[in-house]
């Protein structure tokens, strides 16, 4: 992860015309080559980890598998753990940081999105950013939106097609949008036959 870029953008504005912006939309620029070379043709899984590395500047752990196509805009605030498996078509709008932890489920067309823009009208073409964490064992379900700033609790559910506009408690299902806590998970330490 680029931490001196993260540090300089967190928690302020950044505007249309800055300097910060065009040094932001290079990164993306590469970013986007590499995304486009790897959403192209058939990538086995090491490969599909390959881009991954070379988009994040990370290693990537072995254990974690993403089928393609997977979109990214910046990419180098991606940070992965182990044991996840991410599922297609998954958007993540990554420039305010996104850490996805251990053993997380990701569904088809979910996005996790940390940027928002400004209201003010004169400004709008500037960006404010925020993180999103999904913590361990989390389960994000097909087509959920998370939003700038949610953390996703440990071996939390949030349901198909929600919109996550706050964080959500561990061991806790959401749904709705906006996602509102629907029941707490019965946690059985012993796997069920």
């Amino acid at each position: 992860m680029d931490y001196a870029l993260q540090t300089r953008i967190a928690e302020r504005p950044i505007y249309a015309d800055s300097e910060l912006m065009k040094e932001i939309d290079l990164v993306k620029g590469n970013n986007e080559r590499l995304v486009m070379e790897m959403n192209t043709g058939y990538h086995d899984v090491a490969a599909v980890r390959a881009y991954l590395k070379s988009i994040t500047d990370q290693a990537i752990d072995e254990t974690v598998t993403v089928s393609l196509p997977f979109y990214t805009d910046y990419g180098k605030h991606i940070t992965f753990g182990k044991h996840i498996f991410i599922n297609n078509n998954v958007l993540f709008v990554d420039l305010g940081g996104i850490t996805i932890d251990d053993h997380v489920l990701i569904g088809p067309r979910a996005s996790l999105i940390t940027v928002n823009h400004l209201e003010n009208p004169a400004d709008r073409r500037g960006l404010f950013v925020k993180p999103v964490h999904i913590k361990r064992n989390a389960w994000i379900g097909a087509g959920a939106t998370i939003l700038p700033g949610v953390t996703v609790g440990e071996n939390a559910i949030v349901a198909a097609n929600a919109t996550v506009t706050k964080d959500v408690p561990d061991n806790m299902i959401v749904a709705g949008t906006p996602a509102k806590v629907i029941r707490k998970i019965k946690i059985n330490l012993e796997k069920e036959l």
